[in-house]
C-alpha cells in the first residue's frame, strides 16, 4: 500500500516585499516541500513569493497544484507549467478549491489577499469546519502585528482564548517543516461538515 502524498497549501504574496529574506524563505520552503515529497497547493501566480515558491518546488522535482480566478490570470501572471492548474470563477471558489485539496496551510508574508486567506482559514477552523494545521511562517517578524491584533480580539472579549491555539507561529523554514511532519504524522488533517 502506497503512503498518502500530502498537499501543503501556501498562502503568500504576489510581490516579493522589501525584505530579501522573504524570497529566500519562499525558495527554501518550496525546495523543502519537494524534498519531503509533498505537493504544493498555491495561488498559481508566477510572480512575487508565489512564483518563487513554485519555481523552487519544481526545480527540486516537486508536484504543483495552482488555483487562480480567471480575473487574475493576467494580473498575477498565471504559471501555466504546473502539474495542475485550475482556473476558477472567483476568489471564493479559489479558496474553496485550495482548501479541499490541502492537508495543511502555511502562510508566508503577503498583502491583504494573503491576510484574507489566513483569516478565512482561521475562521473556518474556529467555527469547527476543519481541524487542518495552520502555520504562520514569521520571517523577519512579518506576522508579529497580526498575531498581536488577534490577541487584542481575545483580550477585548470578542472571542475565546482558544482562537490563538488554532495556528502556530513558526520562526524558520526548518521549524515549519518539522512542525508539518509532526502534524501530518498525527493525521490532523480532517474536514468536518
Amino acid at each position: 500500500m502506497q503512503a498518502k502524498t500530502h498537499s501543503i497549501c501556501v498562502f503568500c504574496g504576489s510581490r516579493t516585499g522589501r525584505n530579501p529574506e522573504y524570497a529566500i524563505a519562499a525558495k527554501e520552503f518550496g525546495t523543502e516541500l519537494a524534498i519531503q515529497g509533498w505537493r504544493l497547493v498555491y495561488g498559481a501566480g508566477d510572480i512575487g513569493l508565489m512564483g518563487e515558491v513554485a519555481r523552487a518546488a519544481q526545480c527540486a522535482g516537486g508536484k504543483t497544484f495552482g488555483v487562480i480566478p480567471k480575473q487574475l490570470v493576467e494580473f498575477e501572471v498565471a504559471k501555466h507549467d504546473l502539474d495542475s492548474l485550475v482556473v476558477t470563477e472567483n476568489m471564493h471558489e479559489r479558496k474553496s478549491v485550495m482548501f479541499m485539496n490541502s492537508d495543511a496551510f502555511v502562510v508566508l508574508p503577503g498583502g491583504v489577499g494573503t491576510i484574507d486567506e489566513f483569516v478565512e482559514i482561521l475562521t473556518w477552523r474556529h467555527l469547527g469546519f476543519h481541524t487542518k494545521p495552520v502555520g504562520l511562517l514569521n520571517i523577519g517578524g512579518y506576522w508579529d502585528l497580526t498575531v498581536r491584533a488577534l490577541g487584542g480580539v481575545v483580550e477585548k472579549g470578542f472571542t475565546e482564548f482558544e482562537l490563538l491555539s488554532y495556528f502556530e507561529v513558526l520562526g524558520s523554514v526548518a521549524e515549519s517543516i518539522g512542525w508539518l511532519r509532526d502534524k501530518l504524522a498525527l493525521g490532523d488533517t480532517r474536514n468536518r461538515p
